[in-house]
């Protein structure tokens, strides 16, 4: 029987590059579900599909998939693999829109679902924990204050050139965080039984340690 672990949080909270390395020293698959809606905004944009109902029929010419190669996890968009693609601050801003359409979270919903079912899996997102997978073993709610995540997030965009100044991305990131908490479909909500998990004084490490002693504590891992 396989063991789920939910991590859900607001953007910017640092949920992939934590999920990611906690499930590499699990020995457990990632799955990135926010990357699959990146994909279906990518493939929106391609089709120049703006509205709910054309971003809807886009769905019929979408062909996505995962593969793992060394415990990481690539996104497969009609044969190409996108996964550098679908990083950009626009995508990700378009991928706030689609997720709340839905007609994408069903189509998306039965491909994470078998993965969960067949596998030893970590699962990030928005609703993971309330929606996804109600029944995880185990639930994180990872979060940290907007200005923390927009200094994170500066941090790493900051090499770039086209790199946003940091007011920018902290208006940014307030605005989706009130785009998820009040979506009509799978808002943003902390499930009752998740550990809430504040990572703003926290550095990476430190979180990665805290939620492996939290996998030991409550699933004997």
């Amino acid at each position: 029987m396989s063991i789920n672990i939910a991590i859900d949080g607001p953007a910017g909270a640092g949920k992939s590059t934590i999920a990611r390395a906690v499930a590499a020293a699990l020995g457990f698959i990632y799955v990135d579900t926010g990357a699959l809606y990146r994909t279906v905004a990518l493939h929106a944009k391609r089709k120049g599909a703006e509205t709910p109902e054309r971003i809807t029929a886009a769905l019929q010419t979408a062909e996505i998939s995962l593969c793992f190669s060394e415990g990481t996890q690539h996104v497969i968009l009609c044969g190409e693999d996108v996964s550098g693609l679908i990083r950009t601050p626009e995508i990700s801003m378009a991928a706030s829109v689609v997720s709340a359409i839905p007609a994408v979270r069903q189509y998306l919903f039965d491909l994470q679902l078998e993965l969960a079912k067949q596998n030893n899996v970590i699962m990030d997102g928005r609703d993971i924990g309330t929606v996804v997978l109600p029944h995880a073993d185990l639930k994180i709610f990872l979060t940290a204050s907007p200005e923390e995540r927009a200094r994170r997030r500066y941090l790493e965009l900051s090499a770039k050139p086209d790199c946003p100044p940091m007011e920018e991305i902290l208006q940014d990131i307030i605005k989706r965080d009130e785009a998820d908490r009040n979506r009509a479909v799978s808002s943003l909500r902390q499930a009752e039984d998740a550990v809430l998990v504040d990572t703003t004084q926290m550095d990476q490490q430190q979180v990665i340690d805290h939620l492996l002693g939290l996998c030991r504590e409550r699933l004997g891992l």
